[in-house]
């Protein structure tokens, strides 16, 4: 969409045929459907059910903050592929579903036909095959945790995407309509699964007691992981093939919509270079969140030290989601309360 918004030939081929779902959070948060309006489409509560802000709880404490400037989206991974489906067709994007690409012998086909390109832009996930083609694989990983997503049929509860931690990692909740939510779990033991993390959340159980499931379990990888590079000749790479930040940030359709629109501005320049310059640039914030919230997950102590703290400081935890949500800067943030920060996660009688 961004690139046919300045004016290129887009031909989008994949393996798979629409609907397309994944394992995914599917909450929006205000940044990213701003983003997204830039590409021309507009989603509210019809498409799914609106969220006022974030809450996180666990082991008896509990603190929300509303975003400052709009209002997030629980929205249906299929319902969102069909709104992009449907906006990329307005604008002209070509579409060969159920026609895997490959490279043999340095000739790229496409549903077993060759496909003459002047551009390749690898938007392929984590397993990217078309990163390994264009030899961009080196990489510094930083995190590796599992995600398990499903959906139960009922009574919306919260304003809130909830955000439950327990000692076998976390599950958040995204309403998604009226009467059905999305409950992604992760957990960074490989052993775990969506059961085990919500039985140790006894808040999250009751609730979903009795509840019908609406869909099957579908489960992923979750990685926070920096590659060297994005681009090589005439290949780039976009989305989590590019680079991720853990799914806990709830960043990844955001980051990949920025990158679309930056990949779009530096190819109508001529070339790769305004992306390859630009790219960690959008990273650099989610990832850095990713690490700390990575770390609590890693460290018991430090989650149940700090929601106490944060629940009796809810200031604070506003101003941490203006920065996870790009309304306040990092370096401010950690400048005015870093100090702060540390004495609640470090010391025992901070509350």
């Amino acid at each position: 969409m961004a690139l046919r918004q300045h004016g290129a030939d887009v031909l989008v081929a994949d393996g798979l045929k629409p609907p397309i779902d994944k394992a995914c959070g599917e909450g929006l948060m205000p940044d990213s459907r701003r983003q997204l309006a830039r590409l021309g489409v507009e989603l509210d509560a019809r498409h799914g059910a609106e969220f006022a802000g974030i809450l996180f709880a666990g082991d008896g404490a509990q603190v929300a903050a509303e975003f400052s400037r709009g209002r997030g989206l629980g929205v249906r991974r299929v319902v969102l592929h069909a709104a992009l489906l449907e906006r990329a067709r307005e604008l002209g994007v070509r579409m060969a579903w159920g026609a895997p690409v490959a490279l043999r012998n340095g000739l790229v086909t496409i549903g077993g036909e060759p496909c003459a390109h002047r551009w390749m832009v690898g938007a392929d996930g984590h397993a990217s095959r078309v990163r390994t083609w264009a030899g961009l694989d080196a990489d510094d990983l930083r995190s590796r945790r599992f995600g398990f997503r499903r959906h139960f049929r009922v009574q919306t509860w919260s304003e809130y995407v909830e955000i439950h931690w327990g000692d076998a990692g976390q599950a958040y909740v995204t309403p998604v309509g009226p009467e059905e939510i999305c409950v992604a779990a992760i957990t960074r033991q490989a052993g775990v699964r969506f059961g085990e993390v919500l039985r140790g959340l006894p808040f999250l159980a009751e609730k979903l007691a009795g509840a019908v499931t609406t869909t099957t379990e579908r489960g992923a990888v979750t990685l926070t992981r920096r590659l060297q590079r994005v681009t090589r000749g005439n290949v780039a790479l976009i989305g989590d093939a590019s680079g991720s930040a853990d799914a806990i940030t709830g960043e990844g359709l955001a980051m990949s919509f920025r990158q679309a629109l930056l990949l779009a501005e530096s190819l109508a320049s001529g070339g790769l270079e305004l992306y390859e310059a630009r790219h960690g640039e959008i990273l650099a914030l989610p990832q850095r969140m990713a690490v700390m919230m990575v770390v609590l997950d890693r460290f018991a102590w430090l989650w149940k030290r700090a929601l106490p703290g944060l629940a009796a400081r809810p200031e604070l935890f506003r101003k941490m989601l203006a920065v996870h949500v790009g309304e306040r800067s990092l370096p401010q943030f950690v400048l005015r309360h870093g100090v702060e920060m540390g004495a609640l996660l470090l010391t025992p009688d901070a509350v």
